[in-house]
């Protein structure tokens, strides 16, 4: 099918807009916005604000929506903006302390394998077999070839001064506690996956989990999340994809708010919590979990007639009592 929308200017946008029933108030302050963030970014930011209509129902009964291009009563511009800025102090926040919980995850991980070996990330006999030799698809490679290929991958294009330093004094092999800065996110959640399963109990249990398989569904919703971050997306009311296991009732209390609540597991509120519960161990005195409920305190009052609020983002009902211990 054939594209054929054509181009607008700013104004021509804002004119769309206000057809829709957008009020546009400071068209000044909008152009601005509209110039310096984009039409497209900040659309996904006024789509919880357009009327949604039904046009029939699933198996289960449930109405199936679709959205219009019109806005709902007493939508502004600036109840975009506004939430388009929560939005993005929000990533920068949880990017603050997805860098800890990364840093410490190197350390820990490295400390452990390199008790074993220096080398231990580069011998398949470290790793669980059964997860190192899986394989997916169509891809002729199993989990630990892949997961080598990435690792080789970041280490050659690594920039550090310490990666240049160590090879031109010991040789092109990188022990584990060198080559482990050279990683991602992605690289470390990967890396745990494939590890014995008393190995990612000892590093799990570290972080108050008892169930490996838990602890190894959280790196990977952590990474997700990093991604999400770090490719300054929407997150405040994202469905996530990568979703992480729950422990058992009773293990972690705060976890409890969020059994048998599948819609809130979908949404990045649960994320926020288990990066508050990590941060807390990596950095016991942190005060980073009482700055960013004030940050959530700030959600945006729009001035349409369709309101949000944090149980938009999965919050459960009562969070303040638990996440301020």
């Amino acid at each position: 099918m054939a594209y054929d929308r054509p181009w607008k200017s700013f104004q021509e946008q804002l004119v769309l807009l206000a057809g829709r029933g957008m009020q546009v108030g400071d068209e000044a302050a909008a152009l601005e916005y509209l110039e310096r963030v984009g039409y497209y970014r900040l659309s996904a930011y006024w789509y919880p604000f357009r009327v949604f209509e039904t046009f029939g129902h699933d198996k289960q009964g449930r109405p199936i929506t679709q959205a219009t291009d019109r806005f709902v009563s007493g939508t502004h511009f600036v109840d975009a903006v506004r939430l388009y800025l929560f939005d993005k102090e929000l990533r920068l926040r949880l990017s603050d302390a997805l860098e800890r919980i990364e840093i410490a995850l190197r350390v820990d991980i490295a400390y452990l394998l390199g008790e074993q070996d220096a080398f231990a990330h580069l011998y398949r006999g470290t790793f669980h077999p059964s997860f190192a030799r899986r394989k997916s698809g169509r891809d002729t490679r199993d989990n630990f070839e892949k997961w080598q290929e990435r690792c080789e991958g970041m280490e050659k294009r690594s920039k550090e001064d310490f990666v240049k330093h160590y090879r031109q004094k010991h040789g092109p092999r990188l022990p584990i506690w060198v080559a482990v800065e050279t990683w991602d996110f992605g690289t470390l959640s990967q890396l745990f996956a494939m590890m014995k399963v008393p190995d990612q109990i000892r590093i799990a249990q570290k972080y108050g989990v008892q169930d490996w398989k838990v602890f190894q569904s959280w790196l990977r919703s952590l990474n997700y999340l990093r991604n999400v971050c770090a490719h300054h997306s929407r997150l405040w009311n994202r469905n996530v994809i990568d979703q992480p296991k729950l422990p058992k009732t009773g293990v972690l209390s705060w976890c409890d708010a969020f059994h048998d609540q599948p819609q809130l597991v979908a949404r990045p509120f649960l994320l926020l919590s288990i990066v508050r519960h990590m941060t807390k161990v990596v950095c016991p005195n942190t005060g980073w979990h009482h700055r960013l409920q004030t940050h959530l305190e700030s959600f945006p009052v729009p001035h349409a007639e369709r309101s949000l609020s944090l149980a938009d983002m999965g919050a459960p009902q009562g969070w303040e009592h638990w996440w301020a211990e």
